[in-house]
């Protein structure tokens, strides 16, 4: 194992490529969401420790010097003002290093007060137990998910206790009153370096923990802005329900993996668009081609309808595949009326009419192509028998043509006029065909 194979065992595996600037985006968006808790937090902090100060009984009455409601109102006033940042977006990371060593700078300049308003030897402040409030605020930078600023604010306690220490030590050099008894220690002013050292080096292994564990968090967190950004991207090029199947399954979805079952489906294609492309540029095309699928997706959206494919002009348009839909039949026929009376004229003025054949049957929803690169589709016959009554369209001159299957799974309530029965190409036996009577030239 070499020192790459540590490194990401340790402290996650970083991202194999560059992140595009709308995933920075959106980490950093998430980092200001961060900062805002954090302040709120502090100010939270604050105030329990006002009420506490306020309840708890003053044994320095005699002393005239009270750091500790000073640091409180400065403390109070710095987080604000940072939460302002925060609100406002201008957060730079010199500014945020700076405050994270203001917040250790003002507790340990609280404890070093201490000997001062109790009136006792510069020693009397190590045993303060508000010492237990410097792990408070370096696991308070643990909820932005940047290790950065939980090492400055770990290196700025463990410094600043080591300065309080050697402050003790030096400040009277004809007596540091150092002392290697642990009772003379715990029941006197004395040192016990040891005990000073043991929690330098607590401060430095919290410090260190919190720091892989958010720098793990902070790889994760990257990867999963950066797979859901891209996700959000390719559901564009699949419909909302492929991609939830897709999203959701409880395992990587195979080729070949799908179901049989009984659903209906709509084929699509646009009356004469080859004459129609002829004469429109290319970017008239497209603007007239998102135009129109535009229109005719909200149709199909609204009777449940999923679009399993696109075919140049030509849709296929899948129902009870991807999501249950017992009325399967009747919606296919719904959407194919409601795309008749979808606007006519599209991008620059362009008409265009829909021709629409609609079959229902056993068919196979599922996954198909190579083990790298698939599409989610439905196949079998009944699939290719929906493709040829849309072109038998333009022989009987109507917009809707629907099999014998599709009416009878509908159920009444259509006003059905039989065409006749056609012998579907890949077929031996002859189809019934019907149109419906809003889907007929007029």
């Amino acid at each position: 194992m070499n020192a790459r194979d540590v490194a990401a065992f340790v402290f996650g595996r970083g991202l194999s490529s560059h992140l595009p600037e709308r995933v920075r985006q959106s980490i950093a968006a998430q980092e200001i969401g961060s900062e805002i808790l954090i302040g709120w937090v502090q100010l939270a902090l604050v105030a329990t420790f006002g009420a506490l100060y306020a309840l708890a009984p003053k044994t320095s009455a005699t002393t005239m010097f009270h750091p500790v409601p000073w640091a409180l109102l400065l403390y109070s006033l710095f987080t604000l003002a940072r939460l302002g940042f925060a609100y406002r977006r201008w957060l730079p990371t010199a500014l945020l290093m700076i405050s994270v060593v203001m917040d250790m700078g003002l507790l340990m300049t609280l404890i070093w007060s201490f000997h001062i308003q109790y009136e006792q030897p510069p020693s009397f402040y190590l045993k303060a137990p508000t010492m237990l409030y410097v792990f408070i605020f370096i696991a308070l930078r643990s909820l932005r998910f940047d290790p950065r600023y939980i090492v400055m604010a770990g290196a700025t306690a463990a410094s600043g206790w080591l300065f309080l220490m050697l402050y003790v030590i030096y400040a009277n050099p004809e007596d540091p009153m150092i002392t290697r008894n642990y009772v003379v220690y715990l029941t006197s002013n004395s040192v016990l370096i040891g005990a000073e050292v043991d929690k330098i080096l607590s401060i430095a292994l919290v410090t260190l923990v919190l720091a892989v564990a958010v720098l793990r968090g902070q790889r994760l967190l990257r990867q999963a802005v950066a797979d859901s950004v891209a996700a959000k991207d390719l559901s564009r090029f699949v419909s909302r329900e492929i991609a939830d199947r897709i999203t959701s399954a409880d395992r990587a979805i195979q080729p070949g993996d799908g179901e049989s079952k009984v659903a209906t489906v709509l084929f699509t294609d646009i009356e004469g668009f080859s004459t129609i492309a002829e004469k429109l540029t290319p970017q008239e095309l497209v603007r007239t081609l998102n135009d129109y699928f535009g229109a005719v997706s909200e149709v199909i959206d609204r009777h449940g309808g999923v679009i399993t494919q696109f075919q140049g002009d030509a849709m296929l348009i899948a129902f009870n595949t991807v999501t249950p839909d017992p009325d399967h039949a009747a919606n296919a026929i719904r959407t194919a009326l409601g795309i008749q009376e979808v606007r006519r004229t599209f991008g620059d003025g362009v008409s265009l009419k829909t021709r629409c054949g609609i079959n229902t049957g056993t068919l196979t929803a599922g996954a198909i192509g190579t083990r790298d690169r698939l599409t989610f589709t439905v196949h079998g016959d009944e699939v290719n028998i929906a493709a040829r009554l849309e072109q038998l369209n333009k022989q009987y001159r109507t917009y809707v043509l629907v099999s014998e299957q599709t009416k009878n799974a509908a159920g009444d309530g259509w006003d059905f006029r039989p065409i006749g029965e056609v012998t579907v190409r890949g077929r031996s036996r002859p189809t019934a065909v019907y149109t419906v009577a809003d889907g007929a030239k007029s």
